[in-house]
């Protein structure tokens, strides 16, 4: 299985890096950790240097993805598996509602 990544920022700031391999991870990125102002971008993701890992997409982030029709239009208009929440999660919410945001990592950008 290919690595995927996402950049994740909260207030147009790079507040961490979601990737999937065998699961998944999040980690803060460095430089927001020695913010003083750092917010979470979730209360389930308190801020702390250690990577949280889950085998499952986690539930704040799977919380971005669009549902009913507007997941439709998502998943015939970019040909995406309801299944790869991951590839949803980097298609559809580059422009969520709220603080947090998530923007694909290509390769030759890491």
């Amino acid at each position: 299985m290919a690595v995927r990544k996402a950049e994740i920022k909260m207030h147009d700031q790079t507040a961490g890096w979601l990737t999937e391999d065998d699961g998944f991870h999040f980690r803060y990125d460095q430089k927001y950790l020695e913010n003083e102002d750092a917010q979470p971008v979730s209360l389930t993701f308190p801020i702390q240097k250690e990577e949280y890992v889950s085998k499952v997409m986690f539930p704040f982030f799977d919380g971005l993805i669009p549902e009913g029709w507007l997941l439709d239009v998502a998943q015939k208009n970019w040909k995406l598996n309801v299944r790869d929440r991951m590839g949803l999660l980097l298609v559809c919410c580059k422009d969520c509602i709220g603080a947090v945001s998530v923007y694909p990592v290509t390769e030759e950008a890491t």
